[in-house]
């Protein structure tokens, strides 16, 4: 293969498991080594934190994608990903899967004993969160406790110990993510219903699905405050939760019952500067406290 074919190669791979969307999730551990440290953990503990979160990501991803083929190829919103339209064989999927999650226990191996003994939760975690749709509408937040693995893995690999500060981290993410993914079900919601899967959307329907969105980035600005008090973190803290709840807020005003039209501006985009402020307002926060 040449070096043309194997550069339009990557790029299928990275594209069939939305390798970009990991900023949601990285930021988030990085909190957690932020937290955990009280400033910069050290390089080695950073590089190893974010290959054991690339693993994570792809192999959650890759197996997702390996779960999901056979309703993928029958959503025609999905029908355009990697194994439905042949640009990648369930073979290879699954070697993608492999490899990501033997990165994360490499990873983990080389941060310490606890990452390392609770890295094959955490790959059965994100590997199983894939099947919930099909028998809890509960899925989105599970989605949600299943990112927020991500800021007490920070934790851990700085301490090698849980806390409290990383278990409010992650509940705000749980919520955070749950919150959006419950929009994004909003694409699907006759798909669903005509398939047995379960969605808030698909349960309750849109209008009541938005509330509860609503509801749940609300549960995701109680545990930031929380988190702000326990981690006793300055005031550019508090900025950036203020600017995270403007942001929450915009993000569910975009989106109105008989309007989906913006869905993937506040999906993609906004979240994406949600968690790229939680980490710099965090980070002032722990200098400046």
């Amino acid at each position: 293969m040449n070096s043309v074919a194997a550069i339009k190669r990557a790029r299928i791979y990275l594209d069939a498991i939305k390798f970009e969307h990991t900023l949601f999730a990285l930021p988030f551990a990085y909190l957690g080594m932020i937290l955990a440290s009280r400033g910069w953990p050290g390089w080695p503990i950073v590089v190893w934190t974010t290959l054991a979160m690339a693993g994570a990501r792809t192999g959650a991803m890759a197996a997702n994608r390996l779960i999901d083929a056979g309703l993928d190829a029958r959503n025609p919103r999905t029908a355009t990903r990697a194994i439905p339209q042949g640009l990648m064989s369930r073979p290879e999927m699954l070697g993608l899967a492999t490899g990501g999650f033997a990165l994360l226990h490499i990873a983990a191996w080389q941060l310490n004993g606890l990452a390392l003994a609770l890295a094959p939760v955490a790959m059965l975690a994100v590997t199983l969160y894939s099947y919930t749709k099909r028998f809890t509408s509960g899925s989105h937040w599970i989605l949600g406790l299943v990112d927020g693995i991500a800021p007490v893995g920070g934790w851990i690999a700085v301490t090698g110990t849980f806390s409290l500060e990383a278990i409010v981290l992650a509940l705000a993410v749980m919520f955070w993510i749950g919150g959006f993914d419950v929009l994004y079900g909003m694409q699907d919601v006759e798909f669903d219903r005509q398939h047995g899967l379960h969605s808030i959307p698909a349960r309750f329907g849109v209008r009541k699905a938005l509330w509860t969105t609503r509801a749940s980035h609300a549960a995701t600005i109680v545990m930031l405050l929380a988190l702000g008090n326990i981690s006793n973190l300055g005031w550019p803290y508090w900025v950036g939760v203020g600017l995270i709840g403007c942001l929450l807020t915009y993000e569910n005003l975009l989106l109105k019952p008989h309007d989906l039209s913006r869905l993937n501006i506040a999906f993609f985009n906004i979240n994406g500067y949600i968690a790229i402020v939680a980490l710099v307002s965090t980070i002032m926060g722990v200098w400046l406290d």
